[in-house]
């Protein structure tokens, strides 16, 4: 069977193909390179010995995007993960995210809906519920207004992709994230961030080589334990498991609903300074920080209730904080060396 993978060749995309070509699916890639590395195929190819189609295209492009279904009519499933992600970069320039987010999804949907049948798995983000009332985070919390523009093409995309599953033959699973991180065990592919890193493990494993002086945590003084906020971390593979779990469930018709979503977390919160000291453990080095301003945007607390995840999609996650922080750190050192 032959899966479409948007962004493939991106943090969490890439892990995904490996665990498609793992399963035994076909892949073809489409990624613009605009935040990947083709490397990453190699990285590929020396995990599952099978190197993925690549179609170098930007899928901002309506034509392009039109002529690939033409070349792939055969595709039984598509996994949607071309995206900008960065909070603070939405804020700045809100059109590149919504031209971006959302004409990609518009575009591809509309080429879908033609089919007799779809299969549409789309990475969305815990940042809908924004700073939920309750913990842990369950499917049915309420959807609070967006903080971001990124939040909000998160928002936006699941309701055109509900609206489109009421009038066509498309079925999706809407996947919640909470914070992936971690790598390969084989250190083939990892996270590879541009410029300074967004996400709080990237700036961790580069202070620890050297590459940042020091480690700035935004905030001591929130209502938690230890007064810094509290994320659910789960490891990277874990996640692109799940991926391929909920792709599965569409094709075996198991789904209950033509769209359906799940959170995908480990049910644990971890707080900033519990991340960095679980770090120094598995590392082995002291890292440097300070205790700067709160950021704005940063809720204090987002985790997941996982049963729905276990239950219904019959996934759970099997790897650590301690494991997910021991293959960033490996990952680092290799691309550095």
């Amino acid at each position: 069977m032959k899966i479409v993978v948007t962004g493939g060749l991106g943090f969490i995309g890439s892990h995904t193909v490996v665990e498609l070509q793992n399963q035994g699916f076909e892949v073809v890639i489409i990624d613009n390179l605009s935040n990947a590395s083709l490397d990453v195929l190699d990285g590929i190819f020396s995990i599952t010995g099978k190197k993925p189609e690549f179609e170098k295209m930007d899928v901002r492009d309506k034509a392009a995007v039109q002529s690939f279904f033409k070349k792939y009519s055969d595709v039984t499933g598509i996994i949607h993960f071309a995206a900008s992600k960065a909070v603070g970069e939405s804020v700045e320039n809100p059109l590149l995210y919504y031209e971006n987010n959302i004409n990609s999804l518009v575009y591809i949907l509309q080429e879908l809906q033609q089919k007799p049948e779809a299969h549409f798995i789309f990475s969305s983000s815990c940042t809908v519920y924004g700073q939920a009332k309750n913990m842990p985070i369950t499917e049915d919390a309420p959807i609070q207004p967006p903080m971001s523009p990124y939040g909000n093409t998160k928002q936006i995309g699941e309701e055109i992709i509900s609206d489109v599953a009421k009038i066509s033959n498309v079925k999706a699973v809407l996947l919640r994230y909470f914070n992936p991180i971690g790598a390969h065990e084989s250190s083939a592919i990892g996270e590879l961030p541009l410029g300074v890193p967004q996400n709080l493990v990237p700036f961790i494993t580069q202070t620890a080589m050297g590459l940042r002086n020091e480690l700035s945590v935004f905030g001591n003084d929130y209502p938690t334990p230890d007064g810094t906020c509290i994320r659910d971390y789960i490891h990277v593979v874990d996640l692109a498991k799940a991926h391929v779990v909920a792709l599965q469930r569409l094709i075996d018709k198991k789904n209950l609903e033509n769209v359906e979503v799940f959170n995908l977390g480990t049910g644990k919160g971890s707080s900033v300074l519990e991340v960095i000291h679980a770090f120094e453990k598995v590392s082995q080095k002291k890292l440097p920080y300070k205790i700067v301003g709160r950021r704005e945007g940063d809720v204090i607390e987002a985790y997941a209730d996982t049963e729905k995840a276990n239950k219904v999609l019959g996934w759970k996650t099997e790897l650590s904080l301690e494991q997910a922080l021991e293959s960033a750190w490996k990952w680092e050192r290799k691309i550095r060396s």
